[in-house]
């Protein structure tokens, strides 16, 4: 390879130097004892999936999927979300017992990306699987999690948005006629493209009682009152069942005491297409898109050969640091500088401060070019060089 390219990387990969990785590492212990403490048990799958279970089961579209070949000539993915996976995992190895299962994990995803634009091709996700419960209350324990977790870390200041994507289909559908024209409108809605949308209601051809319809659905935007706005814009019983599983949704939400930290927004869809009912994203300061989404997927486990209801969510880490927006602070270090001939005196004694519950760092003096640099890196600093014990701060 060129020289040109040896400190180059791949489109999208990010080095992750130690103060980042600490950062990271703090926010993603403090979440997932969170999630043990609910009850949620941590799981792994390989890295390397085949793309004709969890590839094209997956909701990430098939020109961001990494591919290559195995010595079999099997096509593989790199795994670009984790849902698909546990689902795997889940219908082949978990649902036995017809009891439902809280898993959890914390891994790096990846999406090829076609451009930089500063967008990430791996990245690392936190989150959890309610797989089997097909209550709203499932839907309300997770978002009561990621609440509780979100402010575990430290985050103040988010907001997470609540929809239904079976509303959003089944009033379009009502109004529209066809899953084309339905498709073609939920796009607008992805893309929050409002102007857009507005534009394309105008071009369509429907009554005026109708256009105005589709218009005022972008205003279903707020608290519990927007359930009742939405039943006005209803002329049949479409829709009405996933407005009173909203409706069941705002007094769990209630129960756990987040009602604040929640807001309905009925024109929310996701890209990922799997989602059968309540979706949501968060959303907080300092970032301008979703750091973390979920939802209720009923009909993913189908693709392996279980019929089971099954909700989660997702928090991307590196959204989250960038919400939290503070500094990192460096646990005390302490180095003790040891010359030869009391190497054996130095061991022993960093050994003791371990135990002790300290961070040791031990250096031989021959290896360190800047003596005075040294010095100012560690909170406390040990010279055991010479015969004797020359001082310690």
């Amino acid at each position: 390879m060129s020289r040109l390219f040896m400190f180059e990387k791949p489109l999208g990969m990010r080095d992750t130097l130690p103060n980042l990785y600490m950062m990271k590492e703090e926010v993603r212990v403090t979440m997932a004892n969170e999630m043990k403490r609910w009850g949620y048990q941590f799981i792994e799958t390989p890295t390397l999936e085949y793309y004709e279970t969890v590839g094209t089961a997956s909701a990430i579209l098939d020109t961001q999927l990494f591919k290559l070949l195995d010595h079999e000539g099997h096509t593989l993915v790199l795994r670009p979300d984790m849902t698909a996976p546990i689902a795997r995992v889940a219908a082949s190895k978990l649902l036995k017992e017809k009891l439902p299962q809280r898993l959890a994990y914390s891994a790096n995803v990846f999406r090829a990306q076609q451009r930089e634009g500063g967008r990430p091709a791996e990245f690392e996700q936190i989150g959890v699987e309610c797989i089997g419960d097909p209550t709203v209350s499932a839907d309300g324990e997770c978002l009561g999690l990621i609440s509780s977790a979100l402010m575990k870390t430290g985050l103040e200041q988010f907001q997470i948005s609540v929809g239904h994507i079976a509303f959003v289909r089944s009033f379009f559908q009502e109004i529209l006629g066809t899953d084309e024209r339905v498709e073609q409108l939920m796009r607008f809605l992805y893309e929050k493209n409002y102007v857009g949308y507005r534009v394309h209601v105008d071009q369509l051809s429907l009554s005026s009682i109708d256009k105005q319809r589709l218009k005022q659905f972008l205003k279903l935007r707020g608290g519990p009152e927007v359930i009742k706005e939405a039943e006005d814009l209803l002329e049949c019983n479409a829709g009405v069942e996933a407005l009173n599983e909203l409706k069941t949704l705002w007094g769990i939400i209630a129960d756990y005491q987040q009602d604040a930290l929640i807001k309905l927004d009925l024109t929310l869809v996701s890209h990922m297409s799997y989602y059968t009912g309540i979706v949501y994203e968060v959303y907080a300061g300092n970032v301008g898109f979703p750091i973390g989404s979920g939802g209720r997927y009923d009909l993913l486990l189908e693709k392996f050969g279980k019929a089971k209801s099954a909700t989660g969510f997702a928090i991307r880490l590196d959204h989250l640091l960038e919400s939290l927006d503070k500094p990192f602070e460096q646990p005390p270090l302490s180095c003790i500088v040891f010359s030869l001939e009391r190497r054996k005196e130095a061991f022993m004694l960093a050994e003791q401060q371990r135990l002790e519950g300290k961070k040791v760092v031990l250096q031989d003096i021959n290896g360190v070019e800047d003596i005075d640099a040294c010095s100012a890196l560690y909170e406390d600093i040990t010279y055991l060089v010479g015969k004797q014990k020359e001082g310690s701060r």
